[in-house]
C-alpha cells in the first residue's frame, strides 16, 4: 500500500478576488499532489482565473460565488470542500518554497496539541512579516520585537498563511462569516487558542509575499477598505467581551481624525472618517451588517 506524501496530507486554500494576475505563482509553487481549493468572490477576472487554475489541472478546484462574501466566508467555502487531514490557507499573492508542507506538518506531527501554525512570511527583501500583537489578547502576551529564531508558542496568528488542523477548524465553526474583512484571523485564532491548543510560529516552514503592483488610490477603494476594518474592529471586540477596548479603538481613532496631520492630508481624512463610521455602525447595530 503506497505511504501517503506529507503534501498530500493539506489542502490549499485561498480566496480570490481579481486574483488572476498573482495567482499562478502561487499556484506553480504548490506541490502537483496537493489539492487546491480556490473560492472566487464574484471577481471581474474570472474567464483568466479560469484558464490560471486550467493550466495547473490536476486536483485543483473552482468555487466560483455570484456575490462577494468577505474572506471568512470565502474561507469556510473553500474549506468545506476539503478532506484532507490539514488546511492551508494561503493568500493568492503568495507563494510556498519546495519544502513548506514538509516542515509545517513535520512541525504539527512534532507538537499534536498545537492547533495551528504560522509559517515564517518573507518580503520581498527578505524581512520577515509576523504578527506580534492583537487588541483581542492580552498586552502582556505580545511578541517583543526581537526577530523569531526557532519554533515559538505565539498569541495571534496571521490568515495569509495559516496552517490548521481540519478536525480544529471545523471544531470552533471556522471563520466568522459576519465579519466580512480584516480581524478575522485574530477572532479565529483566540477561539482556537482557548479551546483547542496552542497557536504556534514555524521557523523552518517559508512562504514568499509576491504581491504584485500596487493598485491607484481612490476614495472609495480607501473608504470601503477603512469602514471594514472599523466595523470589524469593534465587532470583535464587543464579541469577545472587550467593551473598554471598544472604547479606547473608537476615542484613538478620533483622535487620529482629529490631528493637524490628518486634517491637511485627503487621504488620512477619508481613511478615518471611513474607519469613525465603520465604528459607529458597529457599535448601534451590535455588529449586525444588515441592522
Amino acid at each position: 500500500m503506497r505511504q501517503s506524501k506529507p503534501s498530500e496530507r493539506v489542502t490549499i486554500v485561498s480566496v480570490a478576488y481579481n486574483s488572476a494576475a498573482v495567482l499562478d505563482t502561487m499556484l506553480a509553487s504548490v506541490p502537483v499532489e496537493t489539492p487546491v481549493v480556490i473560492f472566487d468572490n464574484a471577481s471581474q477576472d474570472r474567464p483568466q482565473l479560469r484558464d490560471v487554475i486550467a493550466i495547473r489541472g490536476g486536483n485543483t478546484h473552482l468555487v466560483e460565488s455570484d456575490e462577494n462574501l468577505g474572506f471568512g466566508a470565502g474561507c469556510n467555502g473553500g474549506a468545506a470542500r476539503a478532506e484532507t487531514e490539514f488546511l492551508l490557507f494561503l493568500n493568492p499573492d503568495t507563494a510556498l518554497f519546495p519544502d513548506t508542507l514538509e516542515r509545517l506538518i513535520f512541525a504539527a506531527d512534532q507538537h499534536p496539541a498545537a492547533t495551528a501554525f504560522n509559517p515564517r512570511i518573507l518580503d520581498d527583501d527578505g524581512t520577515a512579516i509576523l504578527k506580534r500583537r492583537s487588541d483581542l489578547v492580552p498586552r502582556r502576551a505580545w511578541l517583543p520585537r526581537s526577530a523569531l529564531t526557532h519554533d515559538t508558542v505565539v498569541p495571534i496568528l496571521s490568515g495569509a498563511a495559516l496552517f490548521v488542523r481540519r478536525d480544529d477548524f471545523d471544531a470552533v465553526g471556522g471563520f466568522d462569516p459576519r465579519i466580512f474583512l480584516f480581524f478575522e484571523d485574530d477572532d479565529l485564532s483566540v477561539r482556537l487558542s482557548e479551546t483547542r491548543g496552542n497557536l504556534m510560529y514555524v521557523h523552518d516552514a517559508r512562504v514568499r509575499h509576491v504581491g504584485g503592483a500596487s493598485s491607484e488610490w481612490s476614495p472609495k477603494g480607501e473608504r470601503l477598505k477603512n469602514w471594514h476594518w472599523g466595523f470589524s474592529q469593534i465587532y470583535t471586540m464587543r464579541k469577545h467581551g472587550l467593551r473598554m477596548g471598544c472604547l479606547r479603538a473608537f476615542l484613538k481613532t478620533g483622535l487620529r481624525a482629529l490631528s493637524p496631520v490628518t486634517i491637511l492630508s485627503t487621504r488620512r481624512r477619508t481613511k478615518y472618517a471611513a474607519r469613525l463610521s465603520g465604528m459607529i455602525r458597529s457599535l448601534r447595530r451590535g455588529g449586525d451588517y444588515n441592522g
